[in-house]
């Protein structure tokens, strides 16, 4: 059944400029599409276009009409005053609009026990519970959990919400509402690793019908099942996650270029062929002049065959300063708080040269508190930091600034960076501001543009300690690829807050988790971190559980030990076959496709397991 159908859709903000310029495709009911695209080529006019917002130019679009579509970048308008947990609740209107009427009948059925109130309280009362009347609160606190939404926000007027706490507000309603078709337009852009999972996870239960633009790659491989790339106004059709995209793409890219080369050779022969079949025309044999003819028909439509072409990857390196010496950072027992409230305490590491260390975390846990603290930006509250005397820092802030938004880009080169203008333009150039580019005033730039100058302005010191505080934040997938082959090339010691798991994933060889104001220190990948994460879950839980029942152990039958000998080989067997798993990681180690099916192996196994251990435990008690 199809849930959506566009077709011929053109629309364009600019005379003689379509955005979209013909794009068509459908969605079947239950598909997960990833919709993708550079910046600007039309996307969220897309699902403005779905949700009813926008009107095409021309061209139509069909959503079945039985089905109820949610747009979440569309932030409805409330009443003044409410709560945010008024608004949760709005999903819920029906059910309290059915309680209320339940109400009132029973109020009447105490004066008059009519039958045909009898019947419409029995009909309501089985709405109310197929509804699911009785779990709404519930189920309201599951979805609120799952995306951060503390009880302080539920609290809290909508309308003093940030943009971003209004999203996941939002986010949670259409949840809540049980929404058949989801649009979702950068949905984890204000989500921490803990609420993006939680999203992952209940997208992937979802019944429903789920349109997703997103710039997190991790996020779109685990979720998405096909992919639709908006290019030049028209729609590319890819049949899997974006790493299928991603290999499909340059596949088919390399298929076009060799085509073109070929056309580009016969072009060459035909040329040279219909050359020499005129001049021996002119000789007496005018045949020859049709046969000649006939080539330059077939020469010409083999010239409108354009050379396909890819976007340029921008060359950059940074300039560092080798580090000599044992110790980059050192804290000791590092403490910090605002009035009340304490972040972290106790914090003690330290950080070799050449260390890429990521920083993660849920929202509020104090990360860039910490950065800061590095920085010198904040004064502990108790104990020190200490930066080794060779240390070159440089830092890239989560929120960009310049001292003088009017200057342009070049000025703001030159001023800071004390430049000449050609070395200004050059390493401008080399990160993508080219031509008229370089004059735009810097208050002018969107966030990503603001990170990548500054990135541009940082490269051009000598650095061995590289800070950086969300810097794929406010980037595109092309601007984040760009990054990363950027980074690639440093080799001194990194140092990054990031929700990115891919991001993470490709630099990070430590990971700093920081939760309930502790650190945990792990030295290997994010991937190799959530493995052991998992399992340390499973052990907690066989802990508690023991703890929870420490009776005596009746006398156990034999034949329970039988049953525990074969759970403890069969735990054996997934053992080292999780074991295996880990081999081959690092056998394939740069090719993220096959670490993803080795990743879903992985979790799958942890799932026997944890079955396995209680099987066992319960056998044993």
């Amino acid at each position: 059944m199809i849930d959506i159908s566009v077709n011929s859709l053109v629309k364009a903000f600019e005379l003689g400029k379509n955005i979209l310029d013909g794009l068509s495709f459908t969605v079947n009911s239950g598909e997960r599409v990833g919709i993708l695209g550079h910046n600007g080529c039309g996307k969220t006019t897309l699902f403005r276009i779905l949700s009813g917002q926008l009107r095409p130019d021309e061209g139509e679009v069909m959503v079945a009409p039985s089905k109820r579509l949610g747009l979440v970048s569309q932030i409805p308008v409330y009443p003044e005053g409410w709560t945010t947990e008024q608004v949760l609740k709005q999903a819920h209107r029906r059910l309290y609009d059915i309680s209320r009427r339940m109400d009132e009948l029973s109020l009447l059925l105490e004066k008059e026990q009519s039958r045909s109130l009898l019947t419409e309280y029995d009909r309501l009362q089985e709405d109310f519970r197929r509804l699911g009347g009785y779990d709404m609160d519930t189920e309201r606190s599951r979805v609120a959990n799952g995306l951060d939404i503390s009880p302080a926000m539920l609290s809290q007027s909508f309308d003093s919400l940030s943009g971003g706490e209004k999203t996941r507000v939002n986010l949670a309603r259409l949840i809540l509402e049980d929404t058949d078709i989801l649009l979702l337009d950068e949905p984890t852009n204000h989500l921490d690793l803990r609420s993006t999972e939680w999203l992952e996870d209940y997208l992937l239960r979802f019944k429903g019908t789920v349109l997703v633009i997103s710039h997190d790659r991790y996020f779109l491989d685990k979720v998405v099942q096909r992919s639709i790339e908006i290019s030049e106004g028209k729609a590319e059709f890819y049949s899997g996650n974006y790493s299928f995209y991603v290999q499909e793409r340059q596949r088919r890219f390399e298929e076009k270029l060799k085509k073109y080369e070929k056309d580009q050779a016969k072009i060459e022969q035909l040329t040279r062929a219909a050359q020499q079949m005129h001049l021996w025309a002119f000789m007496g044999n005018d045949k020859l002049h049709k046969r000649a003819f006939s080539m330059e028909k077939r020469i010409e439509k083999l010239k409108t065959s354009e050379k396909p072409t890819e976007q340029k990857k921008l060359s950059v390196k940074f300039k560092e300063r080798q580090f000599s010496g044992d110790e980059v950072l050192v804290l000791d027992d590092i403490s910090k708080g605002f009035g009340d409230r304490l972040l972290f305490s106790g914090l003690s590491m330290e950080v070799a040269g050449g260390e890429r260390v990521a920083l993660i975390g849920d929202n509020g846990t104090g990360k860039s508190t910490l950065v800061k603290l590095i920085m010198g930006e904040e004064t502990p509250d108790t104990g020190y930091l200490y930066k080794g005397p060779a240390v070159r820092t440089a830092y890239l802030p989560q929120m960009v600034s310049f001292s003088r938004d009017e200057r342009s880009a070049l000025d703001t080169m030159l001023y800071d960076c004390r430049c000449q203008p050609q070395e200004a333009r050059d390493r401008l150039a080399a990160f993508g501001f080219r031509g008229e580019d370089v004059f735009t005033p810097v208050g002018a730039l969107s966030g990503g543009e603001k990170s990548r100058l500054r990135l541009c302005m940082l490269m051009g010191g000598d650095i061995n300690f590289l800070i950086l505080d969300e810097p794929t934040n406010h980037l595109d997938i092309a601007s984040r690829e760009w990054m990363e082959d950027a980074l690639s090339d440093y080799e001194q010691t990194l140092l990054f807050v990031s929700h990115d798991r891919y991001f993470i994933e490709k630099f990070a060889t430590r990971i700093w988790a920081l939760s309930d104001g502790q650190i945990t220190d792990f030295r290997g990948g994010y991937k190799d971190y959530c493995q052991w994460k998992s399992r340390q879950q499973v052990f907690t839980q066989v802990e508690k559980r023991q703890e929870r029942e420490k009776k005596p152990k009746p006398q156990r039958p034999k034949n329970n030990d039988k049953a525990i000998a074969r759970l403890e080989r069969e735990i054996q067997r997934l053992e080292d076959k999780s074991a295996q798993l880990d081999k081959l990681s690092e056998e394939y180690a740069t090719d993220y496709q096959k670490l993803m099916e080795i990743a879903a192996q992985k979790e799958e196994l942890e799932a026997q397991l944890l079955e396995l251990y209680e099987k066992w435990e319960e056998l044993e008690q």
